[in-house]
Order: C-alpha cells, then structure tokens, then sequence
C-alpha cells in the first residue's frame, strides 16, 4: 500500500504542476501585438514573447523593452480599454476579441474593435458607444 501511495503521487505531481501552470496563465492581450506602439509610432505593430508584461488579467507583448518599460510605468494609459475586447460589441452587451488592425484612439485611450468598419461607428457615436460599453463591461468583465 505504501508503494502504490508513493507511485500515485509521483505519477500525479506532473499533471498537478501542469494544471497549476495553466491556471497562472494570462491571456495574450492583441493578439500579441505591442499596445505602446499605437500611441508612438501611430500604428500597431507585433510584439514579441520576449518583451513582455502583465496587466488586469491579460499578458502584453511589446516589440523592445523600451516599450515594455514606457507600458510598466503608466499600464493604465497604454492598455486597451476594455482589456482589449470589442468596445463596439461591448456596447451591444457581449464579448467579443477584437482585431489589433482595427483600433482609434479617443481622449488618450486605445479602444479596438472586431473589424475595421466598426471604426467609423465608434468615431461617430463615441460618448455613447463608451458608456454602453462600460455599463455592459461591468457585467461582462469576469465572464469567458
């Protein structure tokens, strides 16, 4: 009995650490693409693993560490609103991830958008879109 006690923990450690791994996970905010880059090169451009911080349950991907320093210092400032999710779909009350390529940056904040024709929505009813958006956000924040 002691034996197979000993086998059992042995065989099972792995698979614990596996599951504790996956749990500290975060999701990759953007797609991996570097959320600094919108505000200073005016464009989104792909980070890297390499350069890399964590934000509001989400892992950011940044293209040099520069970068990555300019998001740690103000992580507020440079993270997508939202967490990176759909404003516009946000507004309508779900969740949806949003494409990195379709994105406007309103009052100092990045929002992005599942497509880029829900961009030229969003600048024409931007007060509104953002306060459904954060009404809903409320709710939605903890859902998958």
């Amino acid at each position: 009995m002691d034996n197979l006690s000993r086998r059992s923990i042995l065989i099972a450690l792995p698979t614990l650490f596996a599951l504790a791994a996956a749990a500290e996970e975060k999701r990759l905010a953007l797609k991996g693409y570097d959320p600094v880059s919108y505000f200073t090169e005016g464009r989104p451009e792909q980070g890297s693993a390499e350069y890399q911080a964590a934000f509001d349950d989400a892992t950011y991907w940044f293209k040099n560490a520069d970068h990555r320093a300019t998001f740690v210092s103000d992580p507020d400032h440079y993270a997508p609103q939202f967490r990176g999710y759909c404003t516009v779909t946000l507004s309508h009350g779900q969740k949806y991830e949003a494409d990195p390529e379709a994105w406007a940056i309103a009052d100092g904040k990045l929002y992005v958008f599942g497509a880029k024709e829900a961009v030229p929505i969003f600048q024409a009813q931007t007060a509104g879109i953002i306060e459904k958006a954060s009404d809903n956000w409320a709710k939605l924040r903890n859902t998958p």
